[in-house]
């Protein structure tokens, strides 16, 4: 390549979450964003907090991409754009729900990137939003992770606290139960 290439041809950005191929382990969920782990019972709404959707953790998030926490295929995708389901290659039911009462928004600042039934590969681009849009509606932009069929394992561990990196491992299923 020459100087002048060098110069005026625009690097190509690398993708924000990305994990080594191979890498993925089963009944594991992967976090869909950088940010800081919170606890469910720290979520400011007491559907997720009191655990009634299942168990999990949260992540305020530093970017404004999700991405697939594992490989799977979408199961449900919110008329609002801001929730999406997914259902692991091994079982796993995870919701993603971006924001606290966000659902109010009627989509307005979010676009989604899959649809029901499309598979999707650990760290592919599912959803993005605007921090922006979200803060000045007085909305959080927590993101919610919860294994909606939690009742099925012997148990859920969150495997991080504070700061992860995106597509760091941030829980851990145990078998399901018998």
């Amino acid at each position: 390549m020459s100087l002048l290439q060098k110069v005026f041809v625009k690097k190509k950005e690398k993708p924000g979450c990305m994990l080594q191929k191979g890498v993925q382990e089963p009944l594991s969920v992967y976090a869909p964003a950088a940010g800081n782990i919170i606890r469910l019972a720290e979520v400011k709404d007491g559907v997720f907090s009191e655990g009634i959707l299942g168990k999990g953790c949260a992540v305020v998030p530093e970017m404004e991409t999700i991405y697939a926490p594992f490989q799977g295929t979408i199961i449900n995708v919110s008329d609002t754009k801001h929730a999406v389901g997914l259902k692991s290659d091994d079982g796993m039911e995870v919701l993603i729900h971006v924001g606290i009462d966000t659902v109010a928004l009627n989509g307005q600042g979010f676009e989604m990137m899959v649809a029901v039934n499309d598979t999707v590969t650990c760290g592919q681009p599912i959803l993005t939003f605007s921090k922006k849009v979200i803060e000045a509606a007085g909305y959080s932009d927590t993101v919610i992770v919860v294994v909606l069929n939690s009742d099925e394992y012997a148990d859920i561990k969150v495997e991080k606290e504070g700061h992860v990196a995106c597509l760091d491992k941030i829980l851990s299923l145990k078998d399901k139960k018998i």
